[in-house]
């Protein structure tokens, strides 16, 4: 099925994502040793607009992003967190009229090469969302993910595909694609600043009833990637799983989390 949707990808790159404005949004803290490196293999023959988003970084994010020839930056004064960033990096891009939005980290983790086929896949309505998956395949620790997160990753999915009742095979990647109209449906602006924004954006993804669809990506792991430490995970792990049972109980008509006010 994976070997499926890459197919359909590659098939309709020559379509021009069927006249979809495509926003690549880069979500930035302390990326100024990758930034060049990953905006410089993004297709500009596909991507109409990037996004850059700086939370606050104390090095030269900025200054770089203006020297490689970003037309959009956004500059936070105070740091706003991960989900934060992201709120940025979606209003902005809707704002300019995009149709599918992208999010890449501008730390070189992922590559920048899957932005076509994750695109074509919504441009051509084959599925309103989907993810870069390091888990299908052996992406994650062929890339250097550090054991311990791996098997962290594969638990926290295992609980939240049984309570979620869904088949991802993670809900932790940080490379997604979004038509305007899932964004533009789903209150994100409710959600948390912190990391734990992803997983409450797919539990109201899934709530309202969007499908979701992943690709296999391989990932790069090494000094300048950002990562969050063992206690930061540790936490993001408390919080998968209480978004996991809100959406849990919010489906069985007993619940009434925050996130799902108004879905």
């Amino acid at each position: 099925m994976n070997q499926l949707l890459i197919n359909i990808a590659a098939q309709s790159l020559a379509s021009m994502i069927n006249g979809q404005k495509v926003v690549v949004v880069l979500p930035a803290y302390n990326a100024a040793l990758t930034l060049e490196k990953t905006y410089k293999e993004i297709d500009r023959n596909i991507v109409d607009e990037v996004i850059l988003v700086d939370d606050a970084s104390p090095d030269d994010t900025v200054k770089v992003a203006q020297q490689i020839g970003i037309n959009h930056i956004i500059r936070h004064e105070k740091n706003k967190g991960y989900g934060g960033n992201q709120k940025s990096c979606y209003r902005k891009a809707l704002e300019i009229g995009g149709d599918i939005i992208v999010m890449l980290h501008p730390d070189y983790q992922y590559t920048p090469a899957l932005i076509g086929p994750m695109a074509t896949l919504i441009a051509n309505d084959v599925y309103p969302v989907v993810l870069g998956s390091r888990i299908l395949g052996k992406g994650a620790l062929k890339g250097g993910m550090p054991l311990y997160k791996y098997i962290f990753n594969r638990f926290l999915t295992a609980a939240q595909n049984l309570l979620m009742w869904q088949k991802l095979s993670e809900y932790h990647t940080g490379y997604r694609a979004y038509h305007k109209k899932v964004l533009l449906a789903i209150p994100f602006e409710q959600n948390s600043d912190d990391f734990i924004f992803d997983n409450e954006l797919l539990a109201q993804i899934f709530y309202k009833g969007f499908e979701i669809a992943e690709i296999t990506c391989p990932t790069k792991y090494f000094d300048e990637a950002s990562s969050i430490n063992f206690s930061r995970s540790v936490k993001y792990g408390s919080g998968v799983l209480r978004v996991s049972f809100q959406y849990f109980l919010q489906k069985a008509g007993i619940g009434r989390a925050r996130i799902f006010k108004g879905l």
